[in-house]
């Protein structure tokens, strides 16, 4: 029938949840097949709840729900056949990349390789594997996969990228030999190339490529701050 909207046993993610009515919760959810949706869990607030301890963020799970309006009903939650566990910067390093989810990824437009990218940073922070170029790769995985330009081999005239040159990057255009102005930021030919190659290594990349990538989250975002980022200062990331 045209009218079912039964999506059942999903790949999920929770990225955010908040109060709704008296006893209910908006869950926002990450599906692989979906990509981001908002789900009504009926009664979840309330102690005996079956859904009340299946809600947390940073696990990969299985859900069901139904519905054809912007808000679904959530049915179920079921745990997959791993327990994630993340706990201190690892933690703030989560909360950061959901709210770059919540914040950059549009609802109902699905991303399965966005997907992959996220559970594979999840992954990565469990192990407590270089946070930041975790948060660095995931950033640049994002804005690509959503469509953003980001020029990493080739100027803004077509130019292959030196390593051994010094670029201006602006955000709505690329790199560019030239002088830094209002806006832009100063990089290495040597990092735009690393960055491409998934290749930081070197200290001074993973440095440079943390400085390209807050300017251009915060040029994305908008002039509404990250809350995370209190956090990130707190532990002086």
């Amino acid at each position: 029938m045209a009218g079912t909207s039964k999506k059942e046993n999903q790949n999920i993610y929770i990225l955010h949840t908040y109060p709704f009515k008296e006893t209910s919760l908006i869950v926002e959810m990450l599906s692989k097949e979906f990509g981001r949706i908002a789900v009504a869990a009926k009664g979840a607030r309330r102690p005996r709840s079956s859904l009340r301890g299946m809600l947390l963020p940073f696990q990969p799970l299985q859900a069901t729900w139904s519905g054809l309006n912007e808000l679904k009903t959530l049915h179920s939650i079921e745990w997959s056949n791993q327990f994630l566990s993340i706990d201190g910067d690892a933690l703030i390093c989560g909360f950061y990349l959901n709210e770059l989810m919540m914040r950059l990824l549009p609802k109902d437009d699905p991303h399965p390789i966005l997907y992959d990218y996220y559970h594979q940073a999840i992954l990565d922070l469990s192990d407590h594997k270089g946070l930041s170029v975790t948060l660095r790769r995931f950033e640049l995985r994002l804005l690509q996969e959503l469509g953003y330009q980001v020029p990493l081999k080739n100027d803004i005239h077509g130019q292959t990228i030196h390593l051994d040159k010094t670029y201006i990057y602006r955000a709505d255009s690329g790199p560019f030999e030239g002088k830094a102005s209002a806006g832009s930021i100063e990089v290495l030919g040597k990092t735009l190339i690393n960055m491409a190659d998934d290749n930081y290594e070197d200290p001074l990349t993973e440095k440079q490529s943390k400085q390209l990538m807050r300017y251009l989250i915060n040029h994305y975002i908008g002039d509404k701050p990250l809350h995370s980022k209190q956090l990130f200062m707190a532990a002086g990331e």
